[in-house]
């Protein structure tokens, strides 16, 4: 446990996935900041799979995944739910609205289930106090399924009828109806084990016969108190064991992690070269760029002292005072490290008359940005917090400053490719909660000239039931919208090789502030066309805009080189900011693959390694009914850097995307190589957050 002044962090999750020292009942608790958790619990025929973020110290999120089984809402009526098991999705959330003092608790207000079929709706006030170190005991209010059992008074009608297509916000339910006082208290016996007891006012009423499904038998409710104990069998696992309302047994895991907190701290990269301090005084190169083949000599020891470090020498120009150098990053995953290695490398090999360094940044041979720094200040900071060093350097975004500059020999064209093996995941269908395919794909990049590249992938699956077709309810809306999306089963069909993408693409400035992008040819799996983007983007700015253009045809399901009779124009204009302390957000607002028109609204946390957690909800002018199960697109986007798991400096990272459900509104066609990632690294911003592994 945690001391009154680490605002009641805990570690233990309750059977919700919840942080909470309780067992079905919520507490004012909270787990440590910026913690990602995966939890599952079990019992009375239900289990549930819940993921859980810490987004800020005093608000917490859940989306819970919940298999009822032997539930089936409508039984007895003329459209009772076909499948054996019930899956349900909700989303929770919970703010510390007080944190705990010396004479006063901790007060959190929640929402479980606010915005899905409303199976687990509950609204609740809970206060939660530590004794000493050891004792901690929590009161509070409920409503909902937390004021079904035992209620002392009402605040009014609450609407009934749960099971509905979800998606929707139930505001018309919150804190309303029948009211309830529960509480609970938790023992740490030690450092591990803890105990813990509770009274519960959830009746579980749907579970019992009461709710949707008359003849639902899950669990028999003899008691509303409910006893266990948590062990923590590491830093990361947590484990419980609950006697509960007296007929069952409960058992939960939990797997937390902190993206502030790396596996392999420090990492396992080499130390970088020492800089180069010049003698004083020094004017021994003096007239060096007058000898006969010193800028070539110099040029080719740049590049390939770069290459030691994973950075490709685009572009060199070289002055007696100054040198400005374009680099292509290949290895660091933090900008800012990247530039402080090119830093190092050439004070050890530019000549001692050069002062000023300028190192610019490229994206597939587009310059991006660049940060120039005196010679003298690397030389005299380098032992230095890097926040010293930032306050020396400024940041320019200047294409045309890099215009003309000859092109480093061997950059063109090449070629770049991989081999390697696919995982394909779809989750949430109404009739399987998990479908996969997995297979083997053979990609390539050609960087024909700078700013121009030509890539393509083509994948075999080796097995997998993507392509399984539906048993039951397929939750798809009535069939007012083309199928641009919900068809997806039928590009998954057999194991022959498909065509993943084909595209040829043009990357350039536009101006000091403005970046374009053309993309030609079969642009994802599903669509083919041409996309062209613009983009906005100051490089001392927290705000960027851009727009972009797409014309798309549906490709055959066979993913050859064919098109179906389907095809549409569909554009966005994005706003992108940073709102500081590590929030960013975009608001795209057009038009969308099935014709509909609306925005998507993005809100995500970031960490200086390179994670991120958030969440989107796109809303079009398509109906909750003819968008079908779920009433609008929404999901978590998570992304986590893949030098953070290994410890070593790598660009690659894994994108994981939890859809509540495929649908055929508000979905955009995929494009690779959209500007503002590409860009934004580069930009005074980001670096600023990320500036302290400079000199790593």
């Amino acid at each position: 446990m945690a001391a009154h002044g680490d605002n009641l962090t805990t570690r233990s999750k309750n059977m919700y996935g919840t942080p909470g020292g309780l067992i079905d009942m919520p507490t004012a608790e909270m787990a440590e900041d910026g913690e990602l958790s995966t939890t599952i619990s079990h019992f009375g025929d239900t289990t549930r799979t819940m993921l859980t973020f810490q987004v800020t110290p005093r608000l917490t999120g859940t989306f819970r995944y919940s298999s009822l089984r032997e539930y089936r809402p409508g039984r007895g009526g003329a459209n009772p739910y076909p499948n054996s098991s019930y899956y349900d999705r909700s989303f929770d959330l919970r703010y510390q609205v007080m944190t705990e003092g010396d004479y006063h608790p901790a007060v959190a207000v929640g929402l479980r289930d606010f915005m899905g079929t409303g199976l687990y709706g509950g609204e609740y006030v809970v206060a939660t106090k530590e004794f000493g170190s050891r004792l901690r005991v929590t009161g509070g209010v409920g409503w909902g399924r937390l004021g079904s059992f035992d209620s002392f008074g009402s605040t009014g009608t609450r609407p009934t009828g749960l099971i509905g297509s979800g998606g929707i916000p139930n505001t018309d339910r919150w804190f309303r109806g029948p009211m309830s006082a529960f509480g609970g208290l938790s023992y740490q016996a030690t450092d591990r084990l803890s105990f813990k007891a509770e009274y519960s006012t959830d009746a579980y009423l749907e579970e019992r016969g009461a709710g949707q499904d008359p003849g639902s038998n899950l669990f028999q409710r003899k008691s509303p108190w409910n006893f266990g104990l948590d062990y923590q069998v590491s830093d990361s696992i947590n484990l419980g064991a609950y006697y509960m309302y007296g007929s069952e047994v409960g058992v939960r895991m939990s797997i937390a992690l902190n993206p502030k907190t790396a596996p392999i701290p420090g990492g396992a990269d080499l130390a970088p070269l020492p800089v180069a301090v010049r003698p004083q005084f020094s004017a021994r190169d003096l007239g060096w760029d007058a000898t006969p083949g010193a800028r070539d000599t110099l040029r080719d020891e740049v590049a390939q002292s770069l290459a030691k470090e994973g950075l490709i020498l685009e572009g060199i120009e070289a002055e007696p005072g100054r040198v400005r150098v374009l680099v292509r990053n290949t290895r660091w995953d933090i900008e800012p490290q990247a530039v402080g290695r090119a830093a190092r490398v050439l004070s050890r090999v530019m000549p001692d008359s050069v002062e000023q360094f300028t190192i610019g940044q490229s994206y597939q041979g587009m310059p991006t940005g660049a940060v120039t720094m005196r010679r003298s200040d690397v030389e005299a900071l380098e032992n230095a917090p890097a926040a010293a060093m930032l306050d020396r350097v400024t940041f320019s975004g200047d294409g045309a400053a890099w215009a003309g500059m000859d092109v480093a020999p061997g950059n063109y064209p090449r070629l770049e490719w991989s081999l390697a093996p696919f995982l394909k995941l779809g989750v949430f269908d109404p009739d399987s909660p998990v479908k996969a395919d997995a297979g083997l794909r053979l990609s390539g990049d050609y960087h024909v000239a700078p700013g121009w590249v030509l890539s393509g992938a083509v994948s075999v699956k080796a097995a997998g039931n993507l392509d399984a077709p539906p048993k039951g309810r397929s939750g798809v809306g009535p069939g007012t919208l083309p199928k641009v999306r919900s068809n997806a089963r039928f590009y998954a069909e057999g194991n022959d090789p498909r065509l993943d993408y084909l595209t040829v693409a043009k990357y350039g400035r536009l101006g000091e502030d403005w970046y374009g992008r053309m993309t030609f040819g079969y642009l994802e799996q599903m669509y083919a066309g041409v996309s062209g983007e613009v983009l906005w983007k100051p490089v001392g700015s927290r705000l960027a805009l851009g727009a972009e253009v797409n014309y798309v045809a549906q490709r055959d399901f066979n993913q050859g080189f064919g098109l179906r009779n389907y095809d549409i124009a569909t554009g966005h204009l994005s706003a992108y900011y940073d709102f500081g302390n590590g929030f960013h957000g975009q608001l795209d607002m057009g038009r969308y693959l099935a014709g509909d028109w609306g925005a998507t609204v993005a809100l995500d946390r970031e960490f200086d390694n390179g994670w991120r957690v958030g969440a989107y909800v796109t809303k079009t002018n398509v109906s909750a009914a003819a968008f079908g199960e779920g009433s609008f697109d929404k999901g978590i986007r998570i992304t986590i850097p893949m030098s953070w798991a290994i410890g070593s400096a790598t660009r690659n990272k894994n994108e994981l995307v939890i859809q509540s459900l495929t649908r055929d509104g508000g979905a955009r066609v995929n494009v690779d190589g959209r500007l503002y990632e590409a860009v934004r690294d580069s930009h005074q911003p980001q670096m600023a957050k990320t500036w302290g592994k400079f000199w790593r």
